[in-house]
């Protein structure tokens, strides 16, 4: 069944979704931001484009990334499910990209317009980390120098991926204001672009942004959309029932989510980070516990104060406690289509565990928050229908975070 009013042919000419998104910058960014949409529609209408894209994603980035079925933990979700429950849970193992995860699917295609539009710097953001590896990554595969910015309290919950940045010649920016996490980091690479706007192209992580920041990242993370939509007609004859996808500011679950938008018979579900619980104040879930307002150039749900002043997120998960999200998952929430729910700290350290002792994988505490909601959701639904979750990223970055949060010294 398909949706009449397609829900993929989002954002509006102006980059809206509905009423979010937009542009919301300074006065000397906005030509930069237009002359990107416009390399960026040159670039959409390029197959010279699309075919080095492609390459990339097949030859160094290592997609098409494996959908596979995780049959112990799925037995293990039955065990505990009322007779004849117990959906099929199938992992879209994006953690095996180069990088281990997600984000290097945006980052070539960002590095690939940098170079169309002769940059010759490239900035980033950086939470967990991963964006900020993927980015040194490509910047040091096509000769650029690389600056990421990363709030202080990150650099030292995501050690190894500090050290792996440095390894690949990025030169790592401590953010010292604010709660010295992604939200400040960002604040400080929409500076640096201001300040160098002719020679300097910002890759941002997430799906978020001035337009056309949110779209491009989408598209570029479509593929594991695509992909898992093309795995599981293979590998089951038909489309799944429920798709599951950690969210933050929200780029691996639009990736997910967009392919599938207008199959009416497909569920999504989005998971934000509850923290330490959405009745106190130390969560990250800004549609949960947000309201609309502007920040980093689009309008979108934020965690604000009755002042409107932007509050903190808290979560275990260095990726996940940014104090918004991507304006698609906005307008996508507002109009009902994507049901979005959230996952505690606790939660997600238990899902963690319950991959590694089922399946041998040590995922990301990002995509932990996801697993958590797969196995709540798995046992209420008959054993004949499928879910496919999206594990965005491994979690050899967040060894220190886990054993320190089981009070285990390593």
């Amino acid at each position: 069944m398909t949706i009449q009013n397609s829900y993929r042919a989002q954002p509006s000419p102006d980059g809206h979704f509905g009423q979010f998104g937009g542009r919301y910058v300074a006065e000397t960014l906005m030509p930069l931001i237009l002359d990107l949409e416009r390399e960026y529609r040159a670039a959409q209408a390029d197959p010279a484009f699309q075919t080095e894209l492609d390459w990339l994603l097949k030859h160094y980035v290592g997609r098409p990334s494996p959908l596979y079925y995780a049959e112990r933990f799925t037995e293990a979700v039955r065990a505990d499910a009322p007779e004849g429950m117990g959906a099929k849970v199938y992992l879209k193992r994006d953690e095996l990209n180069h990088t281990g995860a997600h984000k290097i699917n945006n980052c070539i295609g960002q590095i690939l317009l940098a170079k169309r539009m002769g940059k010759t710097r490239i900035i980033a953001e950086t939470g967990a980390g991963q964006h900020g590896v993927a980015t040194a990554t490509v910047a040091a595969r096509f000769g650029l120098p690389c600056t990421i910015y990363m709030g202080a309290r990150d650099t030292v919950r995501q050690q190894p991926n500090v050290f792996r940045m440095k390894l690949l010649g990025a030169e790592i920016v401590p953010v010292t204001a604010g709660a010295q996490t992604l939200k400040d980091a960002m604040n400080e690479a929409l500076r640096d672009w201001v300040a160098n706007v002719e020679d300097t192209f910002y890759i941002i992580g997430t799906a978020a942004g001035p337009h056309p920041y949110p779209e491009l990242v989408r598209d570029f993370q479509s593929v594991i959309g695509r992909e898992a939509r093309e795995q599981i007609m293979e590998a089951e004859g038909r489309l799944p029932d429920l798709l599951v996808a950690a969210i933050g500011g929200g780029s691996n679950a639009i990736g997910l989510f967009h392919p599938f938008l207008d199959d009416a018979d497909v569920r999504m579900v989005g998971i934000e980070a509850a923290g330490h619980g959405l009745d106190t104040v130390e969560h990250a879930a800004s549609l949960a516990g947000g309201e609309p307002g502007v920040l980093h150039g689009n309008r979108t749900y934020l965690l604000q104060d009755e002042d409107g002043q932007i509050t903190e997120g808290h979560s275990i998960s260095a990726g996940l406690d940014y104090p918004g999200i991507g304006p698609e998952h906005s307008w996508l929430h507002e109009t009902g289509r994507v049901q979005y729910e959230s996952c505690t700290d606790r939660e997600a350290l238990d899902a963690f565990q319950f991959l590694c002792r089922t399946e041998g994988i040590i995922p990301a505490l990002e995509p932990a928050h996801a697993l958590s909601a797969v196995v709540r959701h798995a046992r209420t639904m008959p054993r004949d229908q499928i879910i496919i979750a999206n594990l965005c990223g491994r979690g050899d970055k967040d060894i220190f975070t886990v054993a320190d949060a089981l009070g285990v010294k390593i």
